[in-house]
């Protein structure tokens, strides 16, 4: 009975011990395979610091303003007799617009241009006779008056003939009328816009700090939405001799030509003041920044040797960064970096440092300075 409990014991003993070893050699087939295993390469796209001229501009926005821009008005009430211009017409300093009823007022005229007649002849009689010593030098003097007094009724009534004559005040381009033949309006009532628009204000502000950079006359350059694909190119014109106490900013004007009347007064503009100097820099596209609170980096993908295989692959390596200004798609780099290295340009955020990489720039982004993305 001993013999055969001796003998289970050792034959269990036999079996864990077989088991024991497969087991231990299946787990020292799974470290060796584990301690070889390499992840694939990670496929990116990529682009080469450059180093390029940029023209340094401080940014605004501003509104344009008719360098002339008035509403006409009747400065005498009356009834519209006639109607000389179209809406949206140009016109010539002293044309025609509109023109009252002057009816009453050239019949006013008319007898005071005879009162006035009359009180000529009587003066020129009493000069004659007090010549004569016929009349006393206050009849003379009273004569005088008289005629004086009739010759300034004659002006007055045709300055008001002049006040229901509304001309053109300056040459440009008149709006939509607001008046027809026939209305009766007040004094001050709105007939029609007219503005100047070659050339054009362009008014806008920049922050006190940028006030020693500025200057008058140099470039100012103006885009709009309106017209997404031209640029308009001014001069700085005029600078406020006082800064805004409550925004700190100081307000600019500048001067553009527009001969073809596209910058339309109260247009909203985006403005850039260039600066006389260029600048040397290194520029990445944006999107290869991987920005963090303890310091931005970038991925530059360079060339290493796998000392077990002698083949050559890419990695990445990681380079903390200080970034300047941004233009369309691109960001300056002042630190860390170097002409010509590689970076990576998407995906950033899921990559590490010395990872294996395979660049493959079939889908990569067209970076620009100055992108215009299409309407969504």
């Amino acid at each position: 009975m001993a013999k055969k409990i001796i003998l289970s014991l050792v034959i269990v003993l036999v079996l864990v011990g077989l088991l024991a070893g497969v087991k231990g050699l299946q787990f020292q087939t799974m470290f060796a395979q584990g301690a070889s295993f390499a992840p694939s390469p990670e496929t990116v796209t990529t682009a080469t610091v450059r180093r390029e001229d940029w023209q340094p501009t401080l940014t605004a926005v501003g509104s344009v303003a008719a360098v002339q821009g008035v509403m006409l008005g009747a400065e005498m009430s009356g009834a519209v007799k006639s109607i000389a211009f179209e809406s949206g017409a140009t016109v010539r300093a002293g044309d025609l617009l509109v023109e009252l009823d002057t009816a009453v007022e050239q019949a006013q005229l008319r007898s005071a241009m005879a009162s006035a007649d009359l009180a000529r002849l009587n003066l020129e009689r009493a000069r004659d006779l007090r010549g004569k010593n016929m009349v006393s030098q206050a009849d003379l003097d009273s004569a005088e008056a008289q005629f004086k007094q009739a010759v300034a009724q004659v002006d007055n009534i045709r300055a008001v003939i002049g006040k229901k004559t509304i001309r053109a005040p300056f040459a440009g381009r008149t709006g939509i009328r607001q008046v027809n033949v026939g209305q009766f309006l007040d004094n001050g009532a709105a007939i029609v816009t007219l503005q100047s628009l070659d050339p054009v204000y362009v008014d806008f502000a920049l922050p006190q700090q940028d006030l020693a950079q500025l200057s008058v006359g140099m470039t100012v350059r103006v885009t709009t939405d309106a017209f997404p694909d031209q640029s308009f190119e001014g001069k700085l014109t005029a600078i406020n001799p006082e800064v805004d106490a409550v925004t700190r900013n100081v307000r600019l004007q500048a001067t553009l030509a527009n001969p073809a009347g596209r910058l339309r007064a109260g247009m909203y503009v985006n403005v850039e003041a260039v600066l006389p100097e260029t600048e040397r820099v290194l520029m990445i596209p944006a999107t290869a920044v991987l920005y963090a609170p303890y310091g931005d980096s970038v991925f530059v993908v360079e060339d290493k040797r796998d000392e077990k295989t002698g083949a050559t692959g890419k990695v990445l390596n990681q380079r903390f960064v200080r970034l300047g200004k941004t233009r369309g798609d691109f960001v300056v780099v002042t630190a860390g970096l170097e002409v010509d290295q590689t970076v990576v340009t998407t995906g950033v955020f899921k990559l590490r440092n010395g990872m294996s990489v395979v660049v493959d720039n079939k889908l990569a982004p067209s970076f620009q300075l100055a992108p215009k993305p299409a309407n969504s």
